[in-house]
C-alpha cells in the first residue's frame, strides 16, 4: 500500500491540481467516501487560508480606496497655506502604503501556504479513497465467491427437485397400477398428480 501511495504522491507532485475545497467534484467524491479526521483537518486549514486570502484582498482594496481619497485631498490642499494639514494627509498616505506593502507580502506567501495545505489534503484524499477502493474490492471478491457458491447450490437443488418430481411420478404410477384409480382417489394425496405425464399416459 505504501508503495502505491508513494506513486500517487509522485504523480500528484508533477500535476497541477485544483484547490480541493473549491472543486465541486472533490465534494461529490465525499458523497461516496467518508472523510477521515485527517481530511477534515486539512479541509478546515485550507478553507481558513482561502478566507484569509479573500479578507486580505478586500482589505487591500479598501486601503487603496482610502489612499485615493487622500491623494485627491492632497491635490485640493495644494493651494492651502496650512502645511500641517498637508503633512497629516501625507502621514496617512504613508501608513496606507505601509499597510499595502505588508498585505502584499502576505498575499505573496498565502498562495504558497494554500498550495502546500492543498497538496496535503489531496494526499490524504488519495489515501482515504485508496483504502475505500481496497475495502470495496474485498467486498466485491467476497460477494463474487458467494454468488459462485449460490449458483452451484442452485444447480444442485434444481437437480434434486427434478429427482423428487420423477420419484413422485414413478411412485404414483406404481400405486395407480397396483391399487387402481378408485383406491388412490380415496386418499387425500398431498402430491397433486393432475399434470403428471405418467398418469396421463397410463389413462390414455
Amino acid at each position: 500500500m505504501a508503495k502505491d501511495i508513494d506513486k500517487m504522491i509522485n504523480a500528484l507532485s508533477a500535476k497541477k491540481v485544483p484547490v480541493a475545497t473549491l472543486d465541486t467534484k472533490w465534494h461529490k467524491l465525499f458523497t461516496k467516501v467518508v472523510k477521515t479526521p485527517e481530511v477534515e483537518e486539512y479541509e478546515g486549514k485550507l478553507n481558513e487560508l482561502l478566507k484569509k486570502q479573500g479578507r486580505v484582498n478586500n482589505e487591500v482594496k479598501e486601503i487603496k480606496r482610502v489612499k485615493k481619497e487622500l491623494m485627491d485631498e492632497i491635490v485640493n490642499l495644494m493651494d492651502d497655506e496650512n502645511d500641517s494639514k498637508v503633512e497629516k494627509v501625507k502621514e496617512k498616505i504613508d501608513r496606507c502604503n505601509e499597510e499595502i506593502d505588508s498585505h502584499n507580502d502576505e498575499l505573496m506567501e498565502l498562495p504558497k501556504q494554500i498550495a502546500e495545505v492543498n497538496k496535503q489534503l489531496m494526499i490524504h484524499t488519495m489515501e482515504t479513497c485508496y483504502d475505500e477502493l481496497k475495502e470495496n474490492e474485498k467486498g466485491i471478491d467476497e460477494l463474487a465467491k458467494w454468488l459462485a457458491n449460490i449458483r452451484i447450490e442452485l444447480k444442485k437443488n434444481v437437480v434434486r427437485k427434478q429427482e423428487y418430481e420423477i420419484a413422485n411420478q414413478e411412485i404414483y404410477s406404481y400405486m395407480h397400477d397396483i391399487f387402481g384409480a378408485e383406491v388412490i382417489d380415496l386418499f387425500d394425496m398431498k402430491y397433486n398428480p393432475s399434470d403428471n405425464p405418467i398418469k396421463k399416459n397410463s389413462e390414455s
